[in-house]
């Protein structure tokens, strides 16, 4: 145990010791450091380690430390020079179709068709490449579709490698720095999305520590930021931690503003929520340039976020502050969206962030997770928490949208989807290949525009983050939904404008999803006047945006042209909503998922809804289950500890 006061240099010392002590002679150990959350052992001789893995768990336990082995880079064989000697040692029949040699992990990723023979028998070809070049070998399947965004992520991360490790050491240093107070509270300032949906970010307080969950952006409303600016978060530099619960905007859409003014620290989120976060932001950015709006931050300051980024699988339990450990859980929302569940102290308090989060089985995901070790209080979202909330379930939307489909399709018109890039666009997708494979709509031409098709690629590289049925479909059955003839890429302004011209009847799958800007404006202006066409809302409609003026009966509305000129769009088409498709619980599954909870909280709080929604949610919870309830205004800060 560290002791009051002791610095992380004599943390590291002591920690030293216990491990030269419980390691076995043959080992050669150069060096050991914290990087970041974690405990570094660089070793000559990794191999041996490797072959004697109880080691590693037993360190881990008595230390607890999530502890790395990594090789000494002196030990590892030119990344060029490596390549080739795998390529001897794995048989051709893997197909391998890349490497990715990461050194700040000392990890090679082998991209091959057929990882399980890079594997060999019982790990044996593994072994073998770890003997012959020293790097760790990492198998992965050869995504189908290739992703720009990861393939630039990764580039960047090894163009920055000694930077990288510089700043994962100094948050190293500062994550096992002593504690200075016995005191013992722990308290939650909303910041933004609280009665609100939107901009959502929370601080979590201790003596100790400071964390701020999500930092998103307002889509569709006026007041933007969540308030930044309040003496608790300044200066940006004594936060702790940042957590990134998922990928969508109004969750992360201004963390790169906090390293414009000054943070320097950690970020943690999911592995895809990493990717997607990046491709969203610099989307953000480039669309408030084309339309002339002012930029809250520029392209460097998502590359220093990313710098930053710490990536977490679920599970997994990281220490991110003297007194706090973080573990991320699935939250079935969108690709690698979490839950964030806290330790405060050993064993003081534990508190949960749901972020987004859908407590049902989709095309995409299990449902979000109840089974937590520990749980005094929750913090949860409420978008969906009204009365009157309730959603059709997912097979009822499906035949729905496919009956709108044929409808339209049999008159002869296009039918417009505005989807978010990421969640709404992919699970539609799969449902329309499905009936598109089994005859049950025309085999019409389903038309991807804006970030949908990168998004999907993303997707492509993470399946271990999808449900079972459908790793099943891909690596099974050979039937990658994501991958049809019927999908085609629109991928330029001209293309775009074929389709809209293009008189046969066609789906349009476009962003953004509540129609508050990208390229959906466009097919909506030429297809609104014309009542052949529908257009058919599959998410949620925020206050304010252009989507929920459309989806209340708003039969003219103004629009801006291309080239700055205000007119008035004339909506003939067939407006449609299909509930069921979203991503977030409705209030039936937000009740189910209070009550499914392994272990009940003594306090939830409700966030990310509408203000009737977020009382109504938390008055029901009380009333049902007798635990108290709260729905907090902005800038208020409740003391749970």
């Amino acid at each position: 145990e560290k002791d009051f006061g002791m610095s992380s240099q004599e943390y590291l010392k002591q920690v030293k010791e216990k491990i030269l002590e419980l390691t076995p002679k043959n080992v050669k150990i150069k060096n050991i450091e914290f990087e970041g959350p974690l405990l570094v052992l660089y070793v000559e001789n990794p191999q041996e380690f490797a072959e004697s893995g109880d080691i590693i768990k037993k360190l881990a336990k008595d230390l607890r430390k999530r502890i790395i082995i990594r090789p000494d880079p002196k030990s590892l064989k030119p990344p060029e020079e490596a390549k080739e000697i795998i390529k001897k040692i794995v048989p051709e029949e893997a197909q391998i179709t890349g490497f990715f040699f990461d050194e700040e992990n000392g990890e090679v990723i082998i991209e091959a068709e057929k990882p399980g023979i890079v594997i060999g028998k019982h790990g044996a070809t593994l072994r073998e490449i770890m003997k012959a070049v020293g790097w760790s070998p990492k198998p992965v399947r050869t995504p189908p579709i290739k992703s720009k965004t990861i393939e630039n992520v990764r580039q960047y991360l090894l163009s920055v490698r000694d930077e990288r490790k510089e700043i994962l050491k100094r948050i190293g240093e500062r994550i096992h720095r002593g504690i200075i107070y016995e005191d013992k509270w722990v308290r939650v300032t909303f910041l933004g999305g609280a009665r609100e949906v939107g901009r959502s970010c929370y601080l979590l307080q201790t003596p100790e520590s400071k964390v701020l969950i999500d930092c998103g952006v307002n889509v569709g409303g006026h007041q933007q930021s969540p308030y930044l600016y309040v003496p608790e978060v300044q200066p940006l530099d004594s936060l702790d931690a940042i957590v990134i619960t998922h990928a969508h905007l109004d969750h992360c859409g201004l963390v790169p503003i906090l390293y414009r003014y000054g943070y320097r620290g950690p970020i943690y989120l999911t592995p895809p929520t990493r990717d997607l976060m990046i491709l969203l932001q610099l989307d953000f950015i480039e669309v408030a340039a084309r339309e002339g709006n002012p930029l809250p931050y520029e392209s460097q300051h998502i590359r220093e976020a990313l710098k930053h980024t710490v990536p977490l699988d679920y599970g997994v339990v990281t220490d991110i502050s003297p007194d706090i450990r973080l573990t991320l859980y699935n939250a079935g929302h969108i690709l690698g969206s979490a839950i964030a569940h806290f330790h405060i102290g050993e064993g003081v308090y534990n508190i949960a962030f749901t972020g987004d989060f859908k407590f049902e089985r989709t095309r995409l995901f299990d449902k979000a997770h109840t089974n937590f070790p520990r749980l005094e209080a929750l913090i949860m979202e409420a978008t969906y928490g009204g009365s009157d909330d309730i959603q059709p379930s997912r097979k009822e939307a499906e035949e729905k949208l496919i009956e709108i489909i044929k409808k339209t399709i049999s008159r002869g018109g296009k039918v417009l989807i505005p989807t978010f890039a990421v969640g709404r666009s992919q699970e539609v997708m799969i449902v329309l290949e499905e009936a598109i494979r089994n005859k049950i709509i025309d085999d019409v031409p389903v038309y991807l525009d804006g970030m949908i098709y990168e998004a999907t690629a993303i997707h492509t590289a993470y399946p271990e983050y999808l449900n079972a049925h459908i790793r099943d479909l891909i690596f099974h059955k050979g039937i990658n939904p994501f991958i049809s003839d019927s999908f085609i890429r629109v991928d330029s302004t001209s293309k775009r404008f074929e389709v809209i011209e293009d008189s046969s009847p066609s789906i349009i799958l476009a962003t953004s999803g509540m129609l508050n800007g990208g390229p959906v404006m466009e097919y909506f202006r030429a297809l609104a006047p014309d009542e052949k066409n529908t257009l058919v809302f599959v998410g949620y409609q925020a206050e304010g945006t252009l989507g929920r003026r459309i989806q209340k009966g708003w039969k003219e509305v103004p629009m801006s042209t291309p080239e700055g000129r205000r007119e008035v769009i004339r909506v003939n088409l067939q407006v449609e909503t299909v509930d069921g498709f979203s991503g977030h619980s409705d209030r039936r599954q937000l009740l189910n998922y209070v009550k499914y909870l392994k272990l009940k909280p003594e306090k939830i709080i409700t966030v990310h809804g509408d203000e009737g929604k977020c009382l109504d949610l938390a008055s029901t919870i009380y009333k049902t289950y007798r635990i108290e309830t709260r729905a907090p205004q902005n800038l208020e800060t409740i003391r749970f500890l």
